[in-house]
């Protein structure tokens, strides 16, 4: 199977090629991009963004909060962000709009689908039930944070390997809470225990068979940290 390949795009959308990153598997699952979507607008994340994500940068909202607002610092993917953001503002929604990580997906926006899953200070929680001033201070890694380069996470290869996706929406959550899981020594390594760990994570396409040998096949490359 050809690594890239052509996608389907109506008339007005975005030129793929133009922007200087070719659609393909690795793309796929270093940025969670789902191929149906990237068919309407271009959601390539360019090389560019990813080099700038694997140094320390500042990057600060101009002037004091305004009204309803906090002030908050976010370390993402390596990253320190200062920003300023409602009071009610959703974790999910900071990461895709204002800081343009769109990896992580909105799907079912009640805690229900896992789509949203991405990692805080290690631990795997749904963003989309998280406000984002409760984590000021946290470091929080999406799945974009997850590659060096060109080098896959050791659970990103496995995926790769596996087949373990079919339309992909799923895809960037299920590998954030493999990631999780593979580093919790807590959860058992049989086929059983990591099912019910991987549940709250849903498939619509019903890819649990590849994706459980995914996790299993990662499990022996993975070092203890993300």
């Amino acid at each position: 199977m050809t690594e890239t390949r052509d996608l389907n795009k109506p008339e007005g959308s975005p030129d793929v090629e133009a922007s200087g990153v070719i659609p393909s598997r690795r793309n796929f699952l270093k940025f969670g991009v789902s191929g149906i979507a990237a068919a309407t607008v271009s959601t390539w994340i360019p090389d560019s963004v990813v080099a700038a994500q694997l140094t320390t940068e500042v990057i600060d909202d101009e002037g004091a909060p305004g009204a309803g607002e906090r002030r908050i610092q976010l370390t993402v993917n390596g990253q320190l962000h200062k920003l300023n953001v409602p009071a009610n503002a959703i974790l999910l929604d900071v990461l895709r709009d204002r800081l343009q990580l769109t990896g992580t997906k909105k799907g079912c926006d009640h805690g229900q689908c896992g789509a949203c899953t991405l990692l805080v200070n290690g631990i795997a929680i749904n963003s989309c039930l998280s406000i984002a001033m409760q984590h000021d201070g946290d470091s929080i890694t999406t799945i974009e944070g997850l590659s060096q380069g060109d080098d896959l996470h050791p659970v990103q290869e496995a995926f790769w390997d596996h087949d373990a996706y079919q339309c992909g929406y799923c895809t960037s959550g299920q590998i954030m809470s493999a990631v999780a899981l593979l580093n919790d020594p807590n959860i058992g390594t049989d086929d059983d225990s990591v099912k019910e760990a991987m549940s709250g994570n849903i498939c619509r396409c019903g890819a649990y068979k590849n994706i459980l040998a995914a996790i299993q096949s990662a499990r022996g490359k993975m070092g203890g940290t993300v």
